[in-house]
């Protein structure tokens, strides 16, 4: 009766320390998704605050549709709670560190202004949108990329891994994801443009756009890995 006893009792203990163990790392998983988007949110709107104020300087129109852009992109990150956590993360406590979000929006924030930057000068040069009768043209060039832009740098910086080879998004996260860059493309080419006062983009821009991106998440793993180097990541 006694060794019986013991058994159970030891039993019970594995099952508590296991139901422990996984509320624990439940927390952790919990709290290293608060962090994403907490760092993910300051640096995008810190990019679009940046390039807003460059655009302001010289271009003598509304640069673009920054509430559509942001309620759009907003709605992208609901699916960021269901979202994997990379194994290394879970290993250990993560702490909250706000001079640490501050030095992240830093690095990673203007990097989107560098390509709202290049969007301008295309939309400029490349395409003529550089009158206020042309103003809509040059919005949706600049409301495209900075959407697309804004989604991926959730698939860039939540993970301190090479996204989508060695560490891949949860399903909802990547279908919100496509959702929403679906969204942003087809609403200057779809019949709510007008709704929107948008038109649609000229062909040509599309040979561009995935140069843009393809630079874009070069240049945000580049800046990821000198981050990481000097700083660590968590």
């Amino acid at each position: 009766m006694d060794i019986a006893k013991e058994a159970a009792d030891i039993i019970l203990l594995e099952k508590s320390l296991m139901v422990l163990e996984e509320g624990v790392l439940e927390g952790r998983r919990t709290f290293a998704n608060m962090l994403k988007y907490i760092k993910m949110t300051a640096s995008s709107n810190f990019g679009n605050v940046f390039s807003v104020l460059v655009a302001s300087a010289f271009i003598p129109f509304l640069p673009m549709h920054l509430l559509v852009q942001n309620l759009l992109y907003d709605i992208s990150q609901i699916a960021i709670p269901f979202d994997n956590v990379d194994e290394e993360m879970l290993g250990k406590p993560q702490r909250w560190q706000p001079a640490d979000v501050g030095r992240f929006m830093l690095f990673f924030g203007p990097i989107s202004s560098i390509f709202d930057i290049t969007t301008f000068a295309l939309m400029w040069y490349v395409f003529d949108a550089n009158t206020p009768d042309h103003q809509t043209l040059f919005q949706c060039g600049w409301f495209v990329v900075g959407l697309l832009t804004q989604t991926l740098i959730v698939h860039m910086i939540r993970t301190p891994k090479i996204p989508f080879l060695q560490s891949r998004a949860a399903m909802p996260l990547m279908v919100m994801t496509g959702i929403i860059m679906a969204v942003g493309i087809f609403l200057p080419m779809g019949p709510l443009a007008h709704y929107f006062k948008s038109e649609a983009l000229p062909s040509l821009y599309f040979v561009f756009l995935p140069v843009i991106l393809l630079a874009y998440m070069g240049l945000t793993q580049a800046v990821k890995g000198f981050y990481i180097r000097r700083f660590g990541w968590q």
